[in-house]
């Protein structure tokens, strides 16, 4: 059995930025400890919500070294180190443990996209380099490509390969992998909207885009799960529907950004291609903040 590097929510946090363009740091620290205060279980950061994919690589190194120095172990942080080049891939993932990181996140190549043998040569080349976990990431609406529950199988063998973050929404795919990798793969959601079934096939928490605006609430959803109280936890999950859905109008982080700033915090543009959502959009993501019983 593989001990998971967390269980819970772990936030999908953003990267904020200062109005000329430059990580804002002070407000980043702002959010880690709001989050903590709130009980989030873990930081996911650099990953998609962060733009990892608008940060250079300078850049990209600071934001992980400085996240892991300012947590400083009071949750574990996981950090973005994929590639779609695998020595690129492995260059991040080293200088993550290095950095104090807990995990490496790791998505699938995308662009070049690869065979079911590739992804496992990609991965095992990754979880060779070092001995820091990592979290495989399938999410084929942004990739092109997906794991198939053989390769998930293959790849659940290494050591190092703590898990899985599954965002394809294909639950007969989930079914399958969990079915044949039992306790050497944990999974987590990658999907908000789906966080009590998956946890109901035994999915140990979410890593998720909702907690940027509900960590506490996010945090009491996967604990009743934890806990068995499906009826509770789905009556959690209905209530905060709407407000996911809000947060996935466009494309994320969009909607969660701007859903941070009418919150009140200091988040900063978007890094292009990415802009501002539509007024209508703005409109329906502050209607949803309030009926979610956020303070606007």
């Amino acid at each position: 059995m593989k001990k998971p590097v967390f269980t819970g929510a772990g936030v999908a946090i953003i990267t904020p930025f200062k109005s000329t363009g430059e990580v804002n740091y002070e407000e980043f620290g702002r959010i880690i400890d709001y989050q903590i205060a709130h009980h989030t279980d873990a930081i996911i950061v650099c990953g998609t919500t962060g733009e990892a994919s608008a940060l250079h690589d300078k850049e990209h190194r600071e934001v992980l070294s400085w996240c892991c120095e300012y947590v400083n172990h009071r949750v574990p942080v996981i950090a973005g180190t994929g590639s779609n080049d695998t020595a690129y891939a492995i260059e991040l993932t080293k200088f993550a443990a290095e950095c104090g990181a807990d995990a490496g996140l790791s998505v699938t190549p995308y662009y070049n996209k690869t065979t079911q043998r590739g992804l496992i040569a990609h991965y095992t080349a990754i979880a060779d380099c070092c001995d820091l976990p990592i979290v495989l990431y399938n999410v084929p609406s942004r990739t092109g490509v997906s794991f198939t529950a053989d390769t998930l199988y293959e790849l659940s063998k290494h050591p190092n390969i703590n898990g899985l973050k599954a965002a394809s929404g294909n639950f007969s795919l989930l079914a399958e992998t969990m079915a044949k990798c039992g306790d050497n793969l944990n999974v987590w959601s990658g999907n908000d909207d789906q966080i009590v079934p998956m946890m109901s096939l035994g999915a140990k928490g979410v890593i998720s885009v909702l907690s940027n605006v509900a960590p506490q609430e996010t945090h009491d959803l996967t604990q009743l799960c934890l806990e068995n109280r499906y009826p509770e936890a789905a009556q959690m999950q209905f209530k905060y529907h709407s407000l996911i859905d809000a947060l996935f109008c466009e494309v994320n982080p969009i909607p969660v950004k701007k859903a941070m700033e009418l919150l009140g915090w200091k988040v900063g543009d978007l890094r292009l291609p990415l802009v501002e959502p539509s007024e209508e959009h703005i409109a329906y993501i502050k209607r949803e903040l309030e009926n979610a019983g956020c303070k606007i």
